[in-house]
């Protein structure tokens, strides 16, 4: 009888070898693991027990059970502030996603030009919001702004007095803001795309509109999908520039999630129900991606295979 083959020396070692590769990911992996534990988890889990207390930032902080859900949830102007957020997120998506795509499909080409317009777009997003809100807030000023100074009827009006004006304002200046990031998440999505698809359809007589809704547009549907998960859970967390811009007013008109949780925290000492927000945006950010997730469908198919 023949005697079973011998494997070479290499092959015998091959499977420890890999788990030797395996073993030095994992370890790589752990700092990252640590830093997501420490700055991540921790506080979420610090914030979650807080909102289960009394504490005015500086005392003894005391039990108080489901006191803080039970006020918060029951509050008549929590309703109007969940709407006020979503109604700003909502609006500065329809705003941004279109105007996104298209910029990031124009400065997807290989143009010098182009280049350098996609330095200029992306200029506002280097910005701080709080400059941007004292530039705006500047420039919106009835009496002394860019409408009385160019003498310009249309922009002489009270933007950040009336409520519906202000929302407005602030979707504007969040589109503003935030227009060149997306931009820029589209265009790295549009330059994946295989130009022979574009080639194809000029050959078939595809004009540049039908290859847009045809190729570009279904071809970036998980981009499509990541940009809009950023827009609508990065919405959750405005505070800075509509804190300097309009603080919430006129009235209540532009107080959103975040600004009541600061209001509540650090202007009326009540860490508890400030907690209680804070655990309510991480559940509707959480809620709302994986909405966005399953809208999407399954994200292991190539990009390159269509919607």
């Amino acid at each position: 009888m023949a005697a079973p083959p011998i494997l070479p020396a290499n092959a015998r070692k091959a499977p420890s070898a890999s788990v030797g590769r395996s073993g030095a990911v994992a370890w790589m992996a752990l700092p990252a693991l640590a830093m997501f534990l420490l700055f991540g988890i921790v506080p979420l889990a610090g914030v979650l027990l807080l909102s289960f207390t009394q504490w005015d930032g500086l005392g003894e902080i005391n039990p108080a059970g489901l006191s803080n859900w039970r006020s918060v949830l029951s509050d008549p102007a929590l309703p109007h502030t969940v709407w006020v957020t979503f109604e700003i997120m909502i609006l500065s998506w329809a705003v941004q996603t279109p105007l996104s795509l298209l910029l990031g499909t124009f400065l997807a080409g290989r143009q010098r030009y182009r280049a350098l317009l996609a330095v200029l777009y992306f200029i506002p997003l280097l910005l701080s919001s709080t400059a941007i809100a004292i530039t705006y807030k500047a420039l919106l000023d009835p009496n002394f702004g860019l409408g009385p100074g160019l003498h310009l009827d249309f922009l002489t009006q009270d933007w950040l007095g009336n409520g519906n004006l202000a929302l407005g304002v602030v979707v504007f200046v969040v589109s503003w803001q935030f227009i060149p990031f997306h931009s820029l998440i589209y265009q790295g999505g549009v330059r994946q795309i295989p130009t022979t698809m574009y080639e194809a359809a000029s050959i078939d007589g595809a004009g540049r509109i039908r290859q847009f809704f045809s190729i570009t547009v279904p071809q970036l549907k998980y981009t499509i999908i990541t940009s809009s998960t950023l827009m609508v859970v990065g919405s959750l967390t405005f505070f800075d520039l509509i804190f300097v811009l309009t603080a919430g007013g006129p009235g209540d008109a532009t107080r959103v999630l975040a600004l009541d949780m600061y209001k509540r925290g650090f202007q009326a000492n009540l860490m508890g129900p400030a907690s209680m927000i804070a655990v309510l945006l991480v559940l509707l950010g959480l809620a709302l991606a994986l909405l966005l997730r399953r809208l999407g469908g399954s994200t292991t198919a190539s990009q390159q295979e269509g919607a």
